[in-house]
């Protein structure tokens, strides 16, 4: 169909065209470099002037996550705008598109950027969700950790990542949990983190689960209402943060294609264009349920750039352009380690040793100040097996504290 009888939120940008990104980050930074290597123009906005992906964008627009002026330049002109992180203001957003189609829109973004909002929304769509309750208060925040028997996570609706706005709470005796609040003798330090989490906005408590593990699955979907999803990818994390990722996840047929039909129905029911994460849980007893969303390209999936025949980052440009979806198939077996600050914090690690490992490769982000949690970076490696490609990634992130 001639372009010239598309609707705004159809329409196809072909490469020469402007995508701008919200967001400057690591992920804003690999997008803009699968956007450049199709043919089209970059331009990013993040608080930061020095992000990660000013080095490969044509022009970066500097402003805070929730600045509508710095928002209406990254839009003024751009043939399409998409987003690397999901905490922009929702009034920055209706400004964006007014201006330039957005995708994903605003509304799946509201959602899925808020988790009292997030977790209700899956449990009212039949989605398959673990124990929770959302807490506004110290009251109702205890009320929750009695019923959800103790052993619990709370955690802030808006702004936590990696670990950061999480409180997991454990009781002395689970058998028989008595929270205390804050104020009383003898509070346990969990408990009065929570209280002071729900002090500073409203939270969910989610019931601890029995877990086999934890994966994600990315799906991605055009206007036109093209969806195609990625294999699911199995999680191992550290200190709440991920260290590692590897595809395939190893798990049966059966749970393979219930979590790639998960993933596929949880884009077409936000109505989004563009990418979606779901990290889910995969209990002992072989439930799937959904822990969090992420309207955006995942750190559990940077490896899809090895092992698939698209790259995530490729993908939601293709998504987000309307351009046919790319293949999902994966070609190798694959897996990635994160590089933590924490790496650089006694002097410059020894890359020249891990990349002596067959199959792996570097990938920095350029951020100039390490710090401990900060992530600086990954390595990848590919793999005749899922084993030998997690093998490899990981002896060679052992290699880096190699004087």
């Amino acid at each position: 169909m001639s372009d010239a009888f598309l609707s705004k939120s159809e329409k196809i940008v072909r490469p020469g065209g402007l995508l701008a990104i919200l967001g400057g980050g690591q992920l804003g930074r690999m997008t803009a470099m699968a956007a450049r290597t199709m043919g089209f123009h970059v331009r990013v906005m993040d608080p930061e002037p020095q992000c990660p992906a000013s080095f490969v964008a044509d022009e970066t627009i500097v402003g805070r996550w929730d600045d509508v002026d710095a928002a209406r330049r990254l839009a003024a002109d751009a043939d399409v705008v998409t987003i690397e992180i999901e905490q922009i203001g929702v009034e920055a957003l209706r400004v964006v598109e007014s201006l330039a189609p957005l995708r994903p829109g605003v509304q799946p973004i509201r959602i899925i950027q808020d988790k009292t909002l997030q977790k209700p929304w899956l449990a009212e769509n039949g989605f398959p969700v673990g124990p929770f309750r959302v807490v506004r208060s110290e009251t109702e925040l205890l009320e929750a950790v009695a019923e959800l028997c103790g052993d619990v996570f709370v955690k802030i609706g808006r702004g936590g990542y990696d670990g950061r706005g999480q409180v997991r709470i454990v009781p002395a005796n689970p058998a028989a949990p008595s929270p205390v609040s804050e104020s009383r003798p003898g509070a346990p330090s969990h408990l009065v983190e929570a209280v002071k989490l729900v002090a500073v906005g409203s939270c969910v408590v989610e019931k601890a689960l029995d877990l086999e593990c934890e994966i994600s699955v990315m799906a991605a979907r055009n206007p036109s209402g093209e969806v195609r999803a990625f294999p699911a990818s199995r999680n191992h994390h550290e200190n709440q943060i991920l260290a590692w990722s590897v595809l395939p996840a190893g798990m049966g047929p059966d749970l393979e294609a219930r979590a790639e039909a998960l993933a596929a129905d949880l884009v077409a029911k936000l109505g989004m264009v563009g990418l979606l994460c779901a990290e889910i849980f995969v209990t002992r007893s072989g439930e799937l349920l959904i822990n969090e969303l992420a309207p955006r390209p995942h750190n559990s999936y940077h490896q899809s750039e090895r092992g698939c025949a698209t790259s995530q980052f490729e993908q939601l440009v293709r998504a987000v352009c309307n351009l046919p979806l790319g293949s999902t198939e994966l070609i190798s077996p694959c897996a990635i380690a994160n590089l933590l600050g924490d790496l650089w914090l006694n002097g410059e690690p020894n890359f020249p040793s891990a990349l002596e490992v067959p199959g792996v490769r570097l990938h920095l982000y350029e951020k100039h100040m390490p710090r401990a949690g900060r992530k600086m970076g990954h390595l990848s490696a590919v793999g005749a097996t899922a084993e030998e490609a997690l093998e490899r990634v990981l002896e060679a992130k052992r290699r880096l504290w190699i004087a």
